[in-house]
């Protein structure tokens, strides 16, 4: 069994890459509802066209189109397309013939997301509108025709030790997407390679001497990954991240459990 260690700074920038592509549309990410303009005689005018396209989310006739962006608690497809942040993964690419795709849900004051990985013949809107009719509510998300288990299902790469340690970032970022208030989770992760030392910690295990990104790849080619991050807010924490993968698939078994806690806290 091999063992590697992956700069700590390499993975932030790799982290950083990702978010950075994943940004969400403001329109998508905070949809403003028809309230904005109940005390004004006239909507404003539009400085361009995705003012213009915005312009349509608010009462008349449009008001029947159910899959707009909007803050009623009503599942709509991102036009984001989450495909676009493996472009620049080094050794990581999506499967021919598969498209990545978000469905957004959003209310006043929360928001939550769902990515699939869905075949490209059945990637269409209309094909994927399917979905959103049958989607009642938050708990209960749209699932495209053809769509995957699981979304990384559909990425392979060249299966060097450091494609691993980018595939593990690559999931949890897409599993943040679209999340917002309360529905945060990864977003308050900060990865780390030493404890912070502006808190005094308790260790629910003994205390690791190099909490350093690392692959470790077996005889068999199965590779694992482990990493640690710190949780930012109440109750922080020292988080313990370790995903198997069975050789030659970037699907990995997860765990992530808190292993120190911030003492007092």
């Amino acid at each position: 069994m091999s063992i590697q260690k992956i700069p700590l700074e390499s993975v932030q920038k790799i982290r950083q890459h990702i978010k950075t592509v994943l940004a969400l549309p403001q329109s998508e990410n905070h949809p403003r509802s028809l309230s904005s303009y109940d005390e004004v005689d006239e909507l404003p005018e539009p400085d361009s066209l995705s003012d213009l396209g915005e312009l349509f989310n608010f009462g008349g006739v449009v008001e029947e189109v159910t899959y707009a962006p909007n803050l009623r608690g009503q599942w709509f497809i991102s036009s984001a397309n989450p495909g676009d942040a493996l472009m620049k993964l080094p050794g990581l690419f999506l499967k021919p013939d598969w498209r990545l795709v978000c469905y957004l849900y959003r209310t006043p004051n929360d928001g939550t997301g769902i990515t699939w990985a869905v075949p490209e013949m059945l990637s269409t809107t209309a094909q994927l509108e399917k979905a959103l009719a049958a989607s009642t509510d938050r708990d209960h998300p749209p699932r495209p025709q053809g769509a995957l288990p699981d979304v990384m299902e559909a990425i392979e790469g060249d299966r060097s030790p450091a494609t691993y340690v980018v595939a593990s970032i690559l999931r949890r970022e897409l599993k943040e997407l679209g999340a917002l208030g309360t529905s945060c989770n990864w977003t308050h992760h900060r990865l780390i390679n030493t404890p912070p030392t502006q808190v005094s910690w308790q260790w629910k295990i003994d205390q690791p001497k190099d909490l350093s990104p690392k692959v470790r790849v077996f005889p068999d080619g199965k590779t694992a990954i482990e990493f640690f991050t710190c949780r930012v807010v109440a109750p922080v924490a020292i988080f313990q991240h370790i995903d198997q993968y069975p050789n030659g698939h970037y699907k990995a078994t997860c765990l992530d459990r808190p292993v120190a806690i911030a003492h007092g806290r």
